[in-house]
């Protein structure tokens, strides 16, 4: 539990650059007053994905301008920031750099605390929007991760179950270039399912250890399954292949949320991250969850997707690190780095 000493009463200014969105919002008392998202979709199609160097370049000349919006729009002079909140990692590491940078010339240029916040926890975070209260199994799944959390309070949670290969993100935009769709490819990929028969195709179903998941070889039977059809036949059932390929990827997500929330007693489940936007996995979860008993959470599509309302969300239950003593604090690109991006304790004092 946060030290009540060490939360900040009143509005933060939030920056989430964790990947190729650039994003602001001003959160106050767990209340979205603002959130602003400049989507970089467009530039990064042509290369058929997201290419780190020029999405660090577009947030450096994206983001004066989307945090003046996020400030206008919640009707919010600086004077009135209590506090800076900003992602650290995990993600892009070029990215989260910028973000970073920018947050923390912020906080101390006000001399206010800031709030560094792992990009899980604000997935996670998202959820609060709902007013759903711990515990709660959280279904995490985005482009870079897929892991279950067992969340205890506020956003301290428990992973209980992870990828053992790839995201399911990847999965989905993996999926849609090979049926030959464009980028953003889960969008595409759910839009075009909608359309087919999901019994049409038999994918495989992946069994790792307990509740983990595997993407791979679901990947892999994709592929093969397309190699042996003529294209007059791709073609024809793209829908339908679409349909099975994404319904095998929502049975494995499905069935291991439940069987954890089962395995930890817990009756409420939750969604987040950049796949909860997918329609199928939202109505299957409902459907399933309503047939279990278990209460379930789906956060505002806006919230699915990389944004920095969800960063303030977290920022509410995490300690401000007050100024100066953030000005050493870095970014990571994976969990493993967190600790080594941490600052030195707090307590330097003025200089």
């Amino acid at each position: 539990m946060t030290p009540a000493s060490t939360r900040v009463a009143g509005a933060i200014l939030c920056v989430e650059t964790s990947c190729d969105d650039t994003s602001a919002a001003v959160v106050e008392d767990g209340r979205v007053r603002s959130s602003i998202v400049s989507s970089q979709d467009e530039l990064h199609a042509q290369f058929g994905g997201v290419v780190p160097e020029v999405a660090s370049r577009r947030h450096t000349e994206l983001l004066p301008t989307v945090v003046a919006e996020a400030l206008g729009v919640a009707d919010c002079g600086w004077d009135d920031i209590a506090a800076v909140a900003a992602t650290v990692g995990p993600g892009l590491i070029g990215s989260l750099l910028v973000g970073l940078a920018a947050a923390k010339s912020f906080a101390c240029a006000r001399h206010v605390p800031f709030i560094p916040v792992d990009h899980l926890q604000g997935h996670v975070a998202a959820n609060y929007a709902l007013g759903v209260e711990p515990p709660f199994a959280c279904l995490v799944a985005s482009g870079g991760h897929t892991l279950l959390a067992v969340v205890e309070e506020g956003v301290r949670f428990r992973v209980a179950a992870r990828t053992m290969d790839d995201a399911a993100g990847e999965a989905f935009d993996k999926g849609a270039r090979l049926l030959g769709l464009g980028y953003p490819g889960g969008k595409q990929l759910d839009q075009l399912a909608a359309r087919g028969n999901a019994a049409f195709a038999a994918f495989p179903r992946a069994a790792p250890r307990g509740c983990d998941f595997s993407f791979s070889g679901l990947k892999t039977a994709l592929l093969y399954d397309l190699r042996g059809r003529s294209e007059a036949e791709i073609e024809a059932h793209r829908a339908d292949i679409a349909a099975s390929y994404q319904a095998a990827i929502i049975r494995q997500l499905v069935d291991k949320t439940l069987a954890c929330a089962q395995a930890e007693g817990l009756r409420r489940v939750a969604l987040a991250g950049g796949v909860a936007a997918n329609s199928a996995l939202r109505r299957a979860l409902t459907e399933r969850c309503a047939a279990a008993g278990y209460e379930v959470f789906l956060p505002p599509l806006a919230l699915c997707t990389d944004n920095a309302a969800m960063v303030g969300l977290a920022a509410a239950h995490l300690p401000a690190i007050p100024w100066p003593d953030y000005l050493a604090l870095d970014a990571y690109a994976s969990g493993a780095q967190a600790r080594a991006a941490r600052p030195p304790k707090a307590g330097r004092g003025r200089p």
